[in-house]
C-alpha cells in the first residue's frame, strides 16, 4: 500500500466516523475476555502484516492457516464426543451407541476416585463412585470398557492427569488381550498435571516426580507407542476456571514449552517427543475471540519450536488441537438455549481449525448427559460438517481486518504473559507464587461484576427470563451401582495371584527411588491386576503428596 492509499483510508474513515459519533446503542462493545472492540477495522489495522510471514499457505510455516494443506476437504475432524458414568459396563454400552450414530472417535471421562487415585472401595471414595464419570479400578474394568470395541480400528483420548501413567498403561494392557500391539495404538492421554496445579486442582504427587512421569511416557512412546499423544497440553480447564481467552492461549502454551523443557532436560531429542505433543482449547461464546485465539496458537507454537527450541522435524511445529464448547457458559436456566450456544461454538472452532471436537449436550449443566441430548451434541457437529459449507474452503475468515488484527493481538499478549512467566523463573516457579491462580481469580471476578452490572448480557440469567419449570429428562446414577463396583475391586484382589502382583508392586517402589523409566514396571502390575489405588500407594509413599500454598 503506497503512502497515497494508506491517506484516502485515513481521510474515509475520518468521514465515517464524523457520521456515526454518537449513534452507538452501548457504551462500550467487548469480547467474552472485556477485550475492548473498536466499531470498525481497517487495512490500518493491518498494514504491517506480512502474508507469507504471519499467514502463509494452510500446512505451511507458520500454519496460521492451518496444520493440513488441505484441512476439511480432505478429511473433516475427528467428533469424538466425551462420555463415561456408572461402570464400564453401562459407559461401553454407550460408547456402541455413540458409535452407530457417525461419532468417529472415543473420549472417556473417568470418575473422581480414578482421576484422584483412589479404588472405588476406598474411604475416600464413598458417593463418588461411577457419578461424573465411569469408575476404573483395575484391567478387569478397563477389558470391559472396551469390550468388543477393537483397539487397531479407534482412538480413544482419556481424560486423566496425575495418574496417566497408569490409565495408559491399563489400556495398552486391554490391547494386548485383544491381541493388538502398542504400535498400533492411536488416541491421547491428557497427562497434563500443570494445568492440574495451576486451574483444575486434581493432582496427587509433588511437580518434580510428576514430571518426571510424564518424561517417563514420552520416552516410552517414542519407542514402542508410536502413534499415542502423549499429553494434550490443556487451556479448556484454564478457561473454565475463569480465565480470559488471552490467557487460556499464553497459560497453555507457557505449559506446553515447559514440556518440551523437561523433555530435552530428560535427555531426549526434541523431535523423538515433540510430534506426539497435542492440545486442547476451549471454544466459548465470542465466535472472533475464539477464532483469533487458534489461529495466533498455531503460530506461537511453531515459531518458538523451530527458532527457541530447534526442532527439525516439521511434525514437531505443527499445534494440533482437540475442542470441546465451553461448559462454562451453559446455562440452568432455559437449558435448550444450550443447544444454540454448542452450535455457535462448535462452528467457530471448525473456522479455527480444529482437529476433533466434543459438543457439550443441553443439559450438562444439571447432570450427566441423557442419550438424546448426547445424539443432539452429535447431531450439531453432523450438521456443521454436512449442510453448512463451511467446510469447503480453507480458512475462510483469513484476510478480515478484524480476524487478523484480532489474532495479532493476541500473539502479542501473550507473548507478554511469557515475559511475565520467565520472570518468575519458569512455570513451576509461577505455579508455586500462585501468580497464574491469582491471574485467573481476578479474571473470573471482572467477567461476574460485568454480569451483575448488567454490563454483559446472558441470555435467561439476567435477560430475556422467564418462569419456567424444569421439565426436561436427568440422568440419574443409581446407588447401588457404587455398591456393585466395591465389590467388583474386591472380586479382583481375591481371584488374582497375589503373589505375583505384590512381587511387581515391590519391583515399582524399587524402580520409583532410581531414575528408571517407570512405565515398564508400571505395565508390569496391571498386568498382574494390581489395581489403581496399590499402584497409586506405592508411588505416594515414594513421592509424597502435593500441597497447595494458600494464596489468598
Amino acid at each position: 500500500m503506497n503512502a497515497n492509499d494508506k491517506e484516502k483510508i485515513r481521510l474515509g474513515k475520518k468521514a465515517w466516523e464524523e457520521r456515526t459519533a454518537g449513534k452507538e446503542r452501548q457504551k462500550k462493545f467487548m469480547t467474552v475476555s472485556s477485550v475492548p472492540i473498536k466499531p470498525l477495522y481497517t487495512p490500518e489495522d493491518v498494514e504491517d502484516l506480512d502474508y507469507m510471514k504471519d499467514l502463509n499457505y494452510p500446512g505451511a510455516y507458520p500454519y496460521t492457516r492451518g496444520v493440513q494443506p488441505n484441512m476439511y476437504r480432505g478429511r473433516n475432524w475427528t467428533m469424538r464426543q466425551f462420555a463415561g458414568f456408572a461402570t464400564a459396563t453401562e459407559s461401553n454400552e454407550r460408547y456402541k451407541y455413540l458409535l452407530s450414530q457417525g461419532q468417529t472417535g472415543l473420549s472417556v471421562a473417568f470418575d473422581m476416585p480414578t482421576i484422584m487415585g483412589y479404588d472405588s472401595d476406598h474411604a475416600r471414595s464413598f458417593g463418588e463412585v461411577g457419578r461424573v464419570g465411569v469408575a476404573i479400578d483395575s484391567l478387569d474394568d478397563m477389558e470391559t470398557l472396551f469390550s468388543d470395541i477393537p483397539l487397531d480400528k479407534i482412538t480413544t483420548s482419556m481424560t486423566i492427569n496425575a495418574p496417566a501413567s497408569i490409565l495408559w498403561c491399563l489400556y495398552i494392557a486391554t490391547a494386548e488381550k485383544q491381541g493388538v500391539p502398542s504400535h498400533k495404538l492411536g488416541g491421547t492421554i491428557q497427562n497434563d498435571i500443570l494445568k492440574e496445579y495451576i486451574a483444575q486442582k486434581s493432582w496427587i504427587f509433588p511437580p518434580e516426580p510428576s514430571m518426571r512421569l510424564i518424561t517417563d511416557i514420552f520416552d516410552f512412546a517414542a519407542q514402542h507407542v508410536p502413534k499415542w499423544n502423549t499429553v494434550s497440553i490443556s487451556g479448556y480447564h484454564i478457561r473454565e476456571a475463569g480465565s480470559t481467552a488471552v490467557q487460556e492461549l499464553a497459560f497453555t502454551l507457557a505449559d506446553g514449552f515447559a514440556y518440551v523443557e523437561a523433555g530435552m532436560k530428560a535427555g531426549l531429542d526434541v523431535d523423538a517427543f515433540a510430534p506426539r505433543l497435542s492440545f486442547f482449547f476451549n471454544a466459548h461464546m465470542d465466535f472472533f475471540e475464539e477464532i483469533a485465539k487458534y489461529r495466533a496458537a498455531r503460530r506461537i507454537w511453531a515459531r518458538r519450536m523451530k527458532e527457541k527450541y530447534g526442532a527439525k522435524d516439521e511434525k514437531s511445529l505443527l499445534l494440533r488441537f482437540h475442542t470441546q464448547t465451553a461448559g462454562c457458559s451453559l446455562t440452568a436456566q432455559q437449558p435448550e438455549n444450550n443447544i444454540i450456544r454448542t452450535a455457535y461454538e462448535a462452528l467457530g472452532a471448525v473456522l479455527g481449525g480444529t482437529q476433533s471436537l466434543h459438543t457439550n449436550s443441553m443439559d450438562e449443566v444439571l447432570s450427566l448427559p441423557t442419550e438424546k441430548s448426547v445424539r443432539i451434541a452429535l447431531r450439531t457437529q453432523q450438521i456443521i460438517a454436512e449442510e453448512t459449507g463451511v467446510t469447503n474452503t480453507i480458512d475462510p475468515l483469513a484476510g478480515s481486518y478484524f480476524v487478523e488484527a484480532l489474532t495479532n493481538q493476541m500473539e502479542e499478549e501473550a507473548e507478554k504473559y511469557f515475559e511475565r512467566i520467565d520472570n518468575y523463573g519458569g512455570v513451576l516457579e509461577a505455579i508455586d507464587e500462585g501468580f497464574f491462580q491469582q491471574e485467573i481469580a481476578d479474571a473470573a471476578y471482572r467477567y461476574q461484576q460485568e454480569i451483575e452490572k448488567d454490563e454483559r448480557i446472558i441470555v435467561g440469567v439476567n435477560g430475556y427470563t422467564i418462569e419456567e419449570s424444569q421439565d426436561i429428562e436427568i440422568l440419574k446414577i443409581d446407588p447401588q451401582i457404587e455398591e456393585n463396583q466395591r465389590k467388583r475391586v474386591q472380586r479382583v484382589r481375591e481371584t488374582r495371584d497375589n503373589i505375583v502382583c505384590n512381587n511387581r508392586l515391590e519391583a515399582l517402589r524399587k524402580a520409583a527411588g532410581t531414575s528408571d523409566n517407570l512405565i515398564p514396571v508400571i505395565l508390569d502390575a496391571v498386568r498382574a491386576y494390581a489395581t489403581e489405588g496399590e499402584i497409586v500407594q506405592v508411588l505416594r509413599e515414594v513421592f509424597g503428596e502435593y500441597k497447595e500454598k494458600p494464596i489468598f
